[in-house]
């Protein structure tokens, strides 16, 4: 028989891989919930990979130069879990034990900065493998703009594993095809084909060949024909790495529920626990030394624990090979660093313009793009594109050059039309660290990319988005154009913060929030019609924009008698119906609220202070649903918005057939004030 490539003994082999069997199979029978079946038939690659082949530091889960693994098949946590607590990792066996509960360090799927050496959050298929490829093309323009000749302080590989449901998702095709045509040579998907659904065999749903996808894609492909062999997987992924201009698909043939007697290949073993006679049974098949629950063999333990003091070595050698380079490249090194820290440079922000007194009519998207520039001179990491509307959407960097196989370095990153996987490559380029990502579309695109969204608010990664094209106000393109609910939808996804600013001012400062932000992502909704320019030298500063909603024009002569309250584009709305109230005798204040997420923020006597409690007459406008605005109006006040799909005409058109106008907006303040003049006669 020839050698294991661990150099152990077939039977210590055999016990470090029933190791992650019998931890799997056991914390989901203690939780009465989970997936076992996977994480029993991936553990010989589990093993293998994260013993023999990969670069990590059980001890410093951050180390910078450690290769990243990502399990797509987020369902299958029990799998990582496992290896995390064998490999030395701070997850103690007890957070085993407590797998789905409360308060335990091993939620259901696995999330990012929950659990020590988890590098994302997954669980909604398909997203890990779009956040390899981010991290991928992460890893290649740190190492093209960072190594130089004798000194490779960036070189690792990322691994994501990978299932028939991972790649039966439409975003694992925007991001592999994304991955073979930028000839990610340091990316290796291993893919898990069990063949098996939760309803049944894959027979049912597809007939697709995986290889000749991926063929088609440009990918280097192997195959794994039995995943219990460790000498094919082991020779596999030295082929995969050995490959450095293509990325690399081992497709590995396993069997879910591997060890179970009665429950091998079957789609029971897939999303319910084995139950407590058929883990006996395993164990017995097995031939496990314990029919003890989480019960790991000392030896096993001993062999497992050894990646701990390799993973110690190899950090340590890395160190001594960056104080070398930062000896002979010190700049390099510190810019690096820093980088890496998420910090941005210092006086990144001094040449923006604070636009204080623009007489140029222009759209939001127009002032965006200038402010782009600005930024990007300052911070080289900022690094992004558009879903093939650089032109549109103004987020091309000047002279930032193309992100290309020919060009590693550039800045510009040309996410073709694939709107889910630049959203998932975006996470990914902020997973990976050194690098600040952002990524344009229309706003009603957005739509295609929200699972993404999400994931990047749950994980509170610093990612920006540039929606342009934010309202009717885009015109003759129609309503499968013109987002009506979609300015809502997103601000109701929790940790996500808007910016709808409402001239060149607010969007410059929305552009330095979005940059400040290092917890969370931001979107910015930009207009493609052009706004009135607000004289920043008669209303109030746009500083006020970073608390969210503020006083832009008080009430002449007295307190006012009532609030219009309104963003973007309706901002100069807003202040034309202050006028004509003004007019009548109607003393009114005109609040800018870009973004309600910072408002939400504030203290109470803050937000009270903009919005008073005794002035309870109150009109909301915004060229999009009017679902939600109660919040900051009231029972008294009145919502002027669009509750219906747009139409196909010009701008100025739709604002006057769909009553988004000045005529508009003083009515309903006449209506909300009159409905208080009721309440206060009834009273």
């Amino acid at each position: 028989m020839p050698e294991s490539p661990t150099g152990l003994s077939p039977e210590l082999d055999r016990l470090c891989i029933d190791a992650v069997r019998v931890l799997s199979m056991d914390a989901v029978q203690q939780a009465k919930s989970g997936h076992p079946g996977t994480p029993m038939a991936l553990a010989p690659l589990g093993y293998l990979l994260w013993t023999q082949h990969m670069k990590h530091n059980p001890g410093n889960p951050g180390w910078l130069n450690r290769d990243r693994f990502v399990l797509s098949v987020g369902h299958a946590s029990m799998l990582i879990y496992s290896l995390l607590h064998l490999t030395g990792y701070d997850l103690a066996k007890d957070e085993i034990v407590d797998f789905r509960q409360w308060g335990s360090r091993t939620p259901g799927h696995p999330e990012l900065g929950h659990t020590p050496g988890v590098e994302t959050t997954t669980g909604p298929l398909g997203q890990g493998v779009a956040n390899s490829v981010g991290m991928a093309l992460a890893e290649r323009w740190l190492a093209a703009r960072f190594n130089r000749p004798g000194h490779e302080v960036v070189d690792h590989y990322t691994y994501a594993v990978c299932s028939d449901g991972d790649l039966m998702e439409g975003i694992s095709h925007e991001v592999a095809e994304m991955a073979g045509h930028q000839q990610l040579g340091k990316l290796i998907w291993i893919f898990d084909d069990n063949r098996i659904t939760i309803e049944g065999g894959t027979d049912l749903s597809t007939a697709t060949d995986q290889a000749d996808r991926f063929r088609g894609y440009q990918w280097h492909v192997l195959h794994v024909g039995d995943g219990t062999d460790l000498a094919a997987l082991n020779e596999a992924l030295d082929a995969a790495r050995a490959e450095t201009g293509r990325p690399t698909l081992i497709i590995t043939r396993t069997r879910i529920g591997e060890g179970s007697p009665n429950k091998v290949d079957h789609h029971s073993a897939h999303g319910a626990p084995l139950g407590e006679d058929e883990v006996k049974a395993t164990k017995a098949n097995l031939g496990y030394p314990s029919q003890e629950p989480f019960f790991v063999d000392p030896d096993a333990l001993a062999e497992w624990r050894k990646a701990a003091e390799r993973g110690r070595e190899l950090e340590e050698a890395w160190d001594a090979g960056f104080e070398a380079y930062r000896g002979e490249h010190h700049a390099l090194a510190e810019e690096l660093t820093h980088m890496m820290a998420g910090e941005l440079p210092g006086g990144w922000d001094e040449e923006i313009e604070d636009f204080t007194n623009v007489d140029k009519t222009d759209a939001t998207r127009s002032w965006s793009g200038k402010v782009l520039q600005t930024v990007a001179s300052r911070v080289p990491n900022l690094i992004g594109g558009s879903a093939d509307l650089g032109s549109s959407n103004k987020t091309d960097i000047v002279g930032g050059g193309d992100l290309s196989v020919d060009t590693p370095d550039g800045r510009v990153i040309h996410f073709g039309i694939r709107e889910h996987g630049m959203g998932g490559v975006l996470n990914g380029l902020a997973l990976h660290g050194g690098i600040r990502p952002f990524g344009g579309t229309f706003l009603i695109f957005s739509d295609y990319m929200r699972p993404s969204i999400r994931l990047a608010s749950l994980m509170g990664l610093p990612v920006t988005y540039v929606f342009t094209h934010d309202s009717i106000g885009l015109g003759e393109d129609g309503p499968t154009h013109q987002p009506i609910e979609q300015v809502m939808s997103l601000r109701a996804i929790s940790g996500l913060m808007d910016m709808r600013p409402a001239d060149a001012a607010e969007t410059a400062v929305a552009w330095r929030l979005a940059m400040e932000r290092t917890d969370g992502p931001t979107w910015l909704s930009l207009t493609r019609q052009g706004v009135v320019p607000l004289d920043r030298t008669r209303f109030a500063s746009a500083e006020g924009a970073r608390k969210g909603a503020y006083v832009l024009a008080e009430a002449s002569g007295a307190a006012p008698d009532l609030i219009l309250i309104a963003s973007g584009s309706e901002v100069g709305l807003a202040l034309e119906a202050q006028e004509a109230l003004e007019a009548e005798g109607t003393p009114a204040r005109v609040v800018s609220m870009p973004s309600w997420y910072l408002f939400g923020q504030q203290d109470q006597a803050y937000r009270d202070g903009v919005l008073p409690p005794d002035v309870r007459a109150r009109v909301a406008v915004e060229a999009g649903s009017t679902f939600g605005w109660a919040r900051w109006i009231g029972d008294a006040g009145v919502a002027v918005g669009i509750d219906h799909f747009g139409a196909s005409a010009p701008a100025e058109t739709l604002y006057e057939r769909f009553g988004v106008t000045r005529e508009e907006v003083v009515s309903a303040a006449r209506t909300s004030l009159a409905g208080m003049s009721v309440r206060a006669q009834r009273a």
